[in-house]
Parts: C-alpha cells; structure tokens; sequence
C-alpha cells in the first residue's frame, strides 16, 4: 500500500503543472527521506576530459544514483552519456529526482569563443549576452544543464592567472559583462532546451590574492569588498543567476566556504537569492588546512551551516551530513532549505517535467560547430582585438603586396588560439593566423612563415631562417605572447615579461629594417616596453578561439576597423602591480617638485596603456562637453552631453566613456570610477551627440557608517576614449 500511495504521490508531482514551483519543491521535499536529502546536495565528476574521449562515471557512482544518492554530476556531457545516467535517476531511484549535469563552459563548448577577458575588450554587454547564448544553445545539446561561469572576479594583479577568465580590473564594466553573461546562458526562460544555468563565481574576492598567486589569502576592509569585489556578484543575482560558488579563498581569517556572513547574511538575507551554493572543487574540505575545521565531519558541519548547499567533490556531506543532522549539529530547517534549493533550480531548468529533453543526440549533432554558431565566433573574435599602437599607419595593411613572413611560435599554433578552459574545443578546428592571411589573400600573395623560436624555449637555432624570410619581405606579422597553458588556474606569473628567448627574437627581427606588426597572444596584461617604444603597430588578440586567424586578418587588411578598449591596465614592470585605473589619491599624491609625495625612484608611477585604452585606424575628437545642471539634488538624475566627431578618413567605433570623481566624502573616494559608455559606429568626417544620465544610483557607495547612500558635495565629470584622455566638467549635490 505504502509504495502505492508513493507512485501517485511522485506522479502528481511530475505532472501537476497547475502547482507553483515552490508547492512542487514542497511536495517533493515531503516524500524525501534524510539519506535522499544528502544526496542532492552531494557533486561528483564523471572524471577528466583525456582530449579524446571523458571517462566515464565508476559502477560505483552509478549504484549510488539509483540510490538517490548523488544530486550533481560535473565533467559528464553528450546527449547518450547524460541520457544512461539520467535514466537511472529517474527510473530507478525511488523519488526519480533528476540529476543535474555541469561543465566548466568558460568560452564556448566545442565552437570556442575569445576568453572572457577578451570579450569584455568589446564593451558591448549585447554581444556578450549573445555569445553566452550562443554557448549555452551548443552545451545544451549535449546533456548539459549548468555552466560553471561566468567567473566575475575583480583583478587587479595580472600575476592572477585566472585574470583570463574574467573581465578585468572594474567593478562597473564587470557588473555589466557579469549580467549579460546569466542573461545569455539562462535566457528567456530556464526551462528551455537550449539553455544551461549559470553560476557566478568564485564568491567572493578569489581576485585579490596576494602576490597574485593562485589560491592565496586575501584580505581587504568590508568596504572594498563591497564597494569594488562584491559588485559583479550583486548584478549576477539581480540578472537572476540560477547558482554560485564559493571560493578558495579567507578574507579576515574566515574562508569563503565557510563564511556565514558572505554565503547567509548578505547573499540570502540582504540580496533575497534563493538559487543554490556550490563549493569550488574540494573547499569545504579546505577548511580543514586552512585551520577552522578539525576533519573533515567538523568541515561538512561549518560549511552547510554558512551557506553551502552542495558539495563539490570533497564527500563531507554524503560521508557525514547526515550524522550531523541527527546530533543536532545541523538544524532540520538549514538542511531543508538547502535541498529546497537544489529542488528549485532542478524544477526551473525543468527537468522534472522532461528529464530527458536536453538527451536529443540528432540535436547535438545538428548544433554542435553548426554555421552560426561558427560564424558568431569569428564577429565576437574580431571585435574584441585592441590596436594598442599604429605608427604612420602601417595598418591597415594592402592586399596588393607580394609577400609577408609571418613569424613567431603562435603564427601557426593550432592549439594555443583556443585559450584555457576550452571544454571540448579541438585543435583541428582553429584557423592558425597563417591560415587566415591564406584565407583572406589566397594565392594573390606569397606567405613565408617560420616559427622563429618556442613561446617558452632558450633555442635561437630557428633565427636564421626567420630573419632571411623578413628580408625577403616587405612586411612582418610576428606572432607572440604566452602559450594557452600559461594562463588559467594555478598558473600565476611572477614575471610579466614575454617568456623565453621571444623578445630577443623580436628585437633580432627589428634589425632587418622591414615595417613590422606585433600580435600578441596571452591570457593577461605583459611588461612590453621595448615593444611598445620600437615596434610600429602592435595588436592585442588575447586567445580568441577556432576563428583566431580569420578574425585577425579581417583587422590586419582594414576588413574590420578595430574598436576593442582594455578592461584591464597594462603595467611597465612587475614592480607597479597592483596598477589599476580607480586607485586612492592617497594623503601625498605625486608631485615632481615634491620628494615627499608617492612616486618610485627608478620608474615613473603612470601605466604602459591605461584602462579604456583601445586605438582606431581612424580617429575621434571631443568637444563641447555640457552638463544640464550644476547642481542637483541627491535625488535628482544629471544629463551629461558630448561632441564626438570622426576626424579620420575610415568608418569607425568609439567607446566613449565617462568617469566620475567625489572630490570630498565621509570616506575617500578613487581618483575615477567608470559610470558609463556607449559604442558608437561613426562615418569618415560624421559628428555626433552622445548624451548620458547619471542617476542617484551610479552616484551611492558605503559612507563612513556603510551605509549605501549618495552624499552632497562637488564632483568632477571625465569623458573620453580611455581613463586618462578626457574631457572635464564639474557639478554640486545639495541637501
């Protein structure tokens, strides 16, 4: 009688469509008994992706789900794979709660966009939702469900290998990439199936580690934490993200998995999410050497009762919740409101009602690098490139020349284009920047490539035939930087510097005379000085996926007018970092004819390319800066107007941007905060208007008693192309 009832019970749960979600969650929650409980909360990966095939989830795994024993399963993908394990799920579990598939879908499943930090170089938030979206509808076919992105860790160190997976130094450009990002890969409605939840991460502050060094402490007052860190997470949840995870890291001795105030107390109770809380792989383990937990069951008990609703990959809570619950170490209601989480994102993403509708394998084989999702790649590739120098325009280059020699160990790489965290992305897809001149010149010109020399080798025995190629040329594209598994987590720098014998090469090159093109590949901001003062034009690519070679020779020949502006500073020497945009001006801010004041004996305090910097094969000029008011109420909306004329002779974009500075407050204020922007494209010789409102809103920060509040007092306007070219008006606020 017992499993009757049961039948009907779970029936009318799965097909009750008239029943809120939350009355679903409810329903379910009920039936659940406290080993089913633990499992939802529990992760496991399937195993490492080996480059050619995913190994398989153990007959171990496999029994434990058709025990209801495993809630997640992590790096399982692909319409079959996903399919045999969600049957067992769902027909021999007792419940049939679905299990939910996640992937580390960082850029792209198989058609590999540009890394995050590259993308965030568009300064279109539209175009990222739509390359989010683009990912999401090629994961989706695949079984997956969830992505662990998008990561919206502020870093201002570029030491931080993990630099490249997220959108730079500012709090502002960040929110909105973060928001664009969980609108794309969630779209329109979760329950589609051609969308994958997203997950914000690492929560929170996992950007700050001293030294730069993967994993390291981090600490910082409340007030940069909420004012500068915190900012991408809040606009991830007001986006709606259906997850997020905690971090690595401690901030004020109290690591972020096991942190009540972080996980509770502002994410829950002042943000309102309800959306889930998983642990970055094994950090509620962590907590036993990072010295607050004493094994691994004391680990299991901080970390559901601060915030952590699932368990990645550490077993703390499948060996020892349980346990925990009946010692009374851990309330019934803490653990049901983290299961009604789980619960909750499953029934959105809308497996309950078809469990099986992300396991179409004719889908996944129709979606997967299909045309468009091709082609996005390449429109999302071009337009993150950053012109960084152009002297006497050497570029755009003409199709009409008769050779080039494309040199250096990224000419041709097959594998580095596609950047770390490239999920299933394949070698064989990506067009080599040698491929994309071929591609885009065919036989009308003779291309010598040679390698030159390796990213990180001491060999200088591939000089010679490099340099007899140059001279054989009229132009040179030398193809450079850092290899792909230089950036990503766990692979900090503590130099900057191009490795190996790559600058040596560069200035051996230099010497032959021939006009040359610099084109950077690397996950963060490098020390290129001697580059930058000898070298003519230089491009910043980053790694930007399989349409890498095509979308550089669109910029290269003047096909594409770059338009991308840096989310990130670029410093002159390791010894200024951190170097970032919205710094303090301190109590002695520099002044030449002061010894006294914040300078460096042996190096001057300003950057190799500031924040917003981006050039243009054309050029733009500003005039006529205007405010509508100056004064306004602390309640009251400021319009900001500028004059932006295309003084050049090519059609072109321009990020103009604002900044504002709080020249007095209850506590000090960055020298510039970033407001706003908007991408215009301008016709040769074309004017225009740009107009911006401020509104009361981007004017708030925590004063001296953290409260969020806008306070009167004089302010200063800055409008421009990038954080130090600008324009300057200034305005009051009043009581």
């Amino acid at each position: 009688m017992k499993k009757i009832i049961l039948f009907f019970l779970v029936c009318s749960i799965s097909f009750s469509q008239k029943k809120t979600i939350e009355q679903r969650v409810d329903s379910v929650l009920a039936l659940m008994n406290l080993e089913e409980k633990v499992g939802q909360l529990v992760q496991y990966s399937g195993g490492w992706d080996t480059g050619t095939q995913t190994v398989k989830p153990s007959e171990a795994h496999e029994k434990l789900i058709s025990k209801g024993k495993v809630g997640s399963f992590l790096n399982v993908f692909g319409a079959e794979s996903t399919k045999r394990l969600q049957k067992i799920a769902v027909e021999e579990s007792r419940l049939k709660i679905p299990l939910i598939f996640g992937l580390d879908v960082i850029h792209g499943f198989r058609a590999i966009f540009p890394v995050p930090l590259a993308e965030a170089c568009t300064w279109e938030p539209e175009l990222i939702q739509l390359s989010a979206r683009w990912q999401a509808t090629e994961a989706a076919s695949t079984g997956l469900h969830w992505t662990f992105n998008p990561m919206v860790d502020i870093a201002r160190d570029p030491r931080w290998g993990r630099i490249v997976e997220g959108s730079g130094e500012d709090p502002y450009l960040g929110s909105l990439m973060a928001a664009a990002r969980v609108k794309g890969y969630q779209g329109k409605n979760l329950s589609a199936n051609n969308t994958i939840a997203a997950c914000a991460k690492h929560f929170a502050g996992y950007g700050g580690a001293e030294g730069g060094r993967d994993y390291n402490t981090v600490d910082m007052s409340e007030r940069t934490f909420r004012d500068v860190y915190l900012k991408p997470f809040h606009a991830a949840v007001k986006a709606g993200v259906g997850t997020l995870m905690s971090s690595f890291n401690e901030i004020g001795g109290v690591p972020q998995s096991g942190s009540h105030f972080l996980l509770t107390d502002i994410l829950r109770k002042e943000w309102g999410f309800d959306g889930f809380v998983v642990s970055d792989w094994n950090s509620v383990g962590e907590l036993i050497p990072h010295g607050i937990a004493k094994d691994l069951k004391h680990a299991a008990q901080i970390g559901i009762n601060a915030g952590v609703d699932m368990d990645m990959e550490a077993s703390a809570y499948f060996n020892y919740l349980a346990d925990l619950v009946k010692e009374g170490k851990v309330s019934n209601k803490i653990f049901d409101e983290s299961v009604k989480r789980v619960l909750r994102i499953k029934f959105r993403l809308g497996l309950f009602d078809d469990p099986y509708k992300y396991c179409n394998s004719e889908y996944e084989k129709k979606t997967i690098l299909n045309n468009e999702i091709v082609k996005a790649t390449r429109e999302v590739a071009k337009r993150s490139i950053v012109l960084l120098k152009n002297k006497n325009n050497l570029l755009p280059l003409k199709k009409n020349l008769s050779r080039i020699a494309v040199l250096g160990p990224l000419a041709n790489s097959k594998d580095d284009p596609l950047g770390p965290w490239s999920a299933q992305g394949k070698p064989g897809d990506v067009v080599t920047v040698v491929e994309g001149l071929k591609n885009k010149l065919g036989n009308k010109v003779e291309i010598l490539f040679e390698e030159g020399c390796k990213v990180d080798g001491s060999s200088q025995d591939g000089f010679g035939k490099a340099i007899e190629a140059a001279q054989k040329s009229e132009v040179v594209i030398l193809c450079i930087g850092e290899s792909r598994s230089m950036s990503a987590e766990a692979r900090s720098r503590a130099y900057l510097d191009l490795p190996g014998v790559q600058e040596t090469f560069v200035k051996e090159i230099y010497k032959t005379g021939k006009p040359i093109v610099v084109v950077l590949m690397n996950g963060r901001p490098l020390t290129i000085n001697w580059i930058s003062e000898n070298i003519p034009s230089i491009l910043e690519t980053w790694y930007l996926g399989i349409q890498a070679g095509n979308a550089i020779a669109d910029v290269l020949f003047g096909d594409y007018n770059p338009s991308g502006k840096l989310p990130v500073t670029f410093p002159r020497y390791v010894g200024q970092i951190p170097i970032y945009y919205n710094h303090k001006n301190t109590g002695r801010p520099y002044d030449p004819q002061n010894h006294y004041t914040s300078y460096y004996l042996d190096l001057e305090s300003t950057p190799l390319y500031p924040f917003g910097f981006g050039l243009s094969f054309t050029t733009f000029d500003y005039s006529n800066l205007s405010l509508n008011k100056n004064k306004i109420k602390k309640n009251e909306s400021l319009k900001v107007s500028v004059d932006v004329k295309n003084s050049g002779s090519m059609d072109g974009e321009e990020v103009v941007q604002l900044y504002i500075r709080d020249l007095v407050g209850s506590v000090t204020r960055p020298v510039k905060e970033l407001k706003d922007f908007t991408k215009i494209f301008l016709k040769a010789g074309e004017s225009k208007r740009v107009e911006f409102t401020i509104t009361p809103e981007k004017l708030k920060f925590y004063d001296i008693n953290m409260n969020f509040v806008v306070e009167p007092g004089d302010f200063k306007i800055f409008v421009g192309t990038n954080s130090e070219d600008v324009k300057e008006a200034s305005f009051s606020i009043v009581d």
